[in-house]
């Protein structure tokens, strides 16, 4: 509680100072709303005592959509901590307290679960950030995990791929498949003991659990970049779904085996 008692009230005057900067970059559309969401990311990871640890590189490609598997709340701050990036996330997350205000700050394109008729607008939007120039990322199991299994991915909004290539300009969009891997929490390995201590999954209350997370003071996470692929119009979603999640599982593996070697 100690620590929640002083790193809460950093977080909120971090918040403060760079979101007018964040506004101006929006109403400017310049790259000040793309750098200031991780200049603030990378000082909550400090704060929260998340060492991010990475492997592989990130493509430079204009348009990447990004394909990551999805373990907890904190993934969010990861991996917004290392990258400019935008999230596609359900719908409900808008309302929820403090990271509602985050998402909708970092242009997240939210979509309706409960109505698969949106589907397209949502695919759309996702089209219409990768045209912008931002890397785009989804979390195509849809929901999120313990942290060691990974879930079967979901190909529906894949098909954000063929929106952005559908006109002269856009003839392909890199997909790259990342992977988080917890190994870490409070210096000691993660096994199935501590999984519930990061992954936010299942039933899990909200807050109690980002309370746990202040309160841990260290956490340390792999993110593994996987090999970039340029798609073309042709491309099956299907096809890029399963690409993507052999890779993760791949990754995700060789983190969580990698566990013990990181200090």
């Amino acid at each position: 509680m100690i620590r929640a008692v002083v790193i809460l009230p950093l977080l909120v005057l971090t918040f403060l100072v760079l979101v007018p900067f964040h506004l101006i970059g929006r109403a400017l559309n310049n790259d000040l709303q793309r750098s200031v969401p991780v200049f603030f990311h990378r000082i909550a990871c400090a704060l929260l005592g998340v060492r991010i640890h990475q492997t592989g590189k990130r493509s430079n490609a204009e348009e990447v959509l990004i394909l990551s598997n999805h373990v907890s709340w904190l993934d969010i701050s990861v991996l917004s901590a290392v990258a400019p990036i935008v999230f596609v996330s359900k719908s409900e997350v808008a309302n929820w307290p403090i990271f509602g205000t985050l998402a909708r700050l970092q242009r997240t394109v939210f979509i309706d679960r409960e109505r698969r008729h949106k589907t397209g607008e949502a695919a759309g939007a996702m089209a219409e950030r990768l045209r912008g120039g931002d890397a785009v990322v989804l979390f195509p199991e849809g929901t999120s995990s313990d942290g060691i299994r990974i879930l079967p991915f979901r190909s529906a909004l894949i098909g954000a791929v063929h929106h952005t290539i559908g006109d002269a300009t856009h003839k392909q969009v890199v997909v790259q498949p990342v992977s988080i891997a917890y190994v870490r929490f409070g210096g000691i390995p993660i096994g199935r003991a501590l999984r519930d201590k990061v992954a936010w999954y299942g039933e899990t209350d909200l807050m109690p659990h980002f309370f746990g997370v202040i309160a841990a003071g260290a956490i340390d996470v792999v993110v593994s970049w996987g090999e970039p692929v340029a798609y073309d119009v042709s491309a099956n979603r299907k096809h890029i779904a399963r690409n993507a999640e052999t890779a993760v599982r791949r990754m995700t593996a060789e983190a969580l085996r990698g566990a013990p070697q990181i200090a």
